[in-house]
């Protein structure tokens, strides 16, 4: 792999930290239950499959044919009831990360920005214990951006001169180029990126490569 340089590191949440599917799948039938909406069982493989994209935009594709006052009312409901439930069963920290955000955190400024709903960033800080890692976050919840916004964002809040971006779908590495940062693919989350320039098969490989550039 080429030599970059980095001053600090911007992550992806879902697909890159951790995995909230099946939770996330439980929360979504039980807004369907509460609200009465005929539909079938939805799984942790339908999130995984939408994860990534603003949540309106997931719940628009995964329950479509939908009228448009149920789909309005389901991306409301689940924007809530995601954030509430995964407060109480939390997600799948991908194997290392916990150890690896420690790791890098003492020698580099560490950042979040996700297509998320607005409070989801805190819970998986609180539910994780991991908060204290992180300098700064942002999201679509929050601002109503795109991610390439919110990135270009964070990093002009921040001062960051050589900030990476990893990432594990096609729209991270979309942001990344046009933000002109590199971006780093977490090969292992749910994406495929096939030209990405500088890819990991762990969380473990992507700590060792960032901590030998520090």
């Amino acid at each position: 792999m080429s030599k970059i340089l980095v001053d600090s590191v911007v992550f992806d949440l879902d697909g890159t930290l951790w995995d909230t599917s099946a939770t996330c799948a439980m929360g979504w039938n039980r807004v369907l239950e509460r609200l009465d909406i005929p539909f079938r069982p939805i799984t942790e493989h339908d999130v995984r499959r939408v994860t990534g994209k603003p949540h309106e935009q997931c719940i628009r594709e995964v329950f479509a044919g939908l009228p448009e006052a149920h789909l309005a009312a389901l991306a409301a409901e689940t924007a809530v009831e995601d954030v509430r439930l995964i407060g109480e069963r939390g997600g799948d920290l991908f194997p290392h990360v916990d150890a690896g955000l420690k790791q890098l955190a003492v020698r580099y400024p560490l950042f979040i920005v996700s297509n998320c709903q607005a409070g989801y960033i805190e819970t998986f800080q609180r539910w994780s214990g991991l908060g204290d890692c992180f300098r700064d976050f942002e999201c679509w919840g929050n601002t109503g951006l795109t991610k390439p916004a919110n990135l270009k964002m964070l990093i002009e809040r921040n001062g960051l001169r050589h900030p990476v971006f990893v990432g594990d779908t096609p729209g991270d590495q979309a942001a990344a180029r046009e933000c002109r940062v590199p971006f780093l693919h977490a090969d292992y989350g749910f994406g495929r990126c096939p030209d990405a320039a500088h890819r990991f098969s762990s969380f473990a490989e992507l700590t060792g490569w960032l901590l030998a550039r520090a």
